[in-house]
């Protein structure tokens, strides 16, 4: 069985959902310290007039909190306007939307439920199994270093593999892992391009733009698109 865990983010670019679709069990990693100033609650879409940010609030943010200390803001009035107006023509609004809206309005306001929901309703859409699970309901030795953890949270769900992030590569080493019975890979991406609307191609925006855009089946071929060494 091979484990990823990865902190949360609110509908991050197709990346991420690499790192979901190369792993049976993906951990959201919230019992560690908040990220202030990154695309934890942000991230980019592309409307009419070209690249735009949006933004979700997350009232008290400090890089001196836990993910799990800390809760979205209700005010997602803005960021529903902004999608809508982004993609109100794109081919699949009607499908994806209503996910956006659910999400969004998730009554559980923690950065890891909302997150989840959100990973949970994209996967339900693409008729994909995925299994997720939050840390900080886990029970393990939290004191150990941030090497030390993972392999405990693989040891934890018996994993024999843990796949990790690319920029893991200047963290983690391979033989460190395998000394403890797990084997450490890392997912690279492979370009992924497809219609926008325009001429040239954005690369890298949220998985928002990749829903409105793409049909399940495109989605889901595009999810195989990476690699594991």
């Amino acid at each position: 069985m091979k484990l990823a865990v990865m902190q949360p983010y609110l509908f991050p670019y197709i990346g991420y959902f690499h790192l979901i679709c190369a792993a049976d069990l993906f951990l959201i990693y919230d019992d560690v310290a908040y990220i202030k100033r990154g695309f934890v609650n942000r991230n980019n879409v592309l409307s009419p007039s070209g690249v735009t940010r949006f933004t979700v609030p997350v009232p008290g943010a400090s890089q001196n909190k836990l993910f799990s200390d800390l809760e979205f803001s209700e005010d997602v009035d803005k960021v529903l306007k902004t999608t809508e107006h982004s993609y109100s023509r794109a081919p699949y609004f009607e499908n994806v939307f209503p996910i956006i809206r659910e999400t969004l309005e998730h009554p559980d306001r923690s950065i890891a439920s909302v997150c989840k929901k959100s990973f949970e309703e994209i996967f339900s859409y693409l008729d994909i199994e995925k299994n997720f699970e939050k840390a900080s309901e886990i029970d393990y030795d939290r004191s150990m270093s941030a090497r030390d953890r993972l392999i405990a949270l693989c040891h934890h769900f018996d994993a024999d593999g843990y796949i990790n992030a690319p920029g893991g590569r200047k963290l983690y080493s391979k033989q460190d892992f395998l000394e403890k019975g797990v084997d450490l890979e890392f997912v690279d991406s492979l370009p992924v391009e497809y219609h926008q609307g325009r001429e040239d191609f954005v690369p890298n925006l949220s998985i928002i733009d990749v829903l409105m855009n793409c049909s399940p089946e495109e989605v889901k071929c595009m999810l195989q698109s990476y690699e594991l060494a």
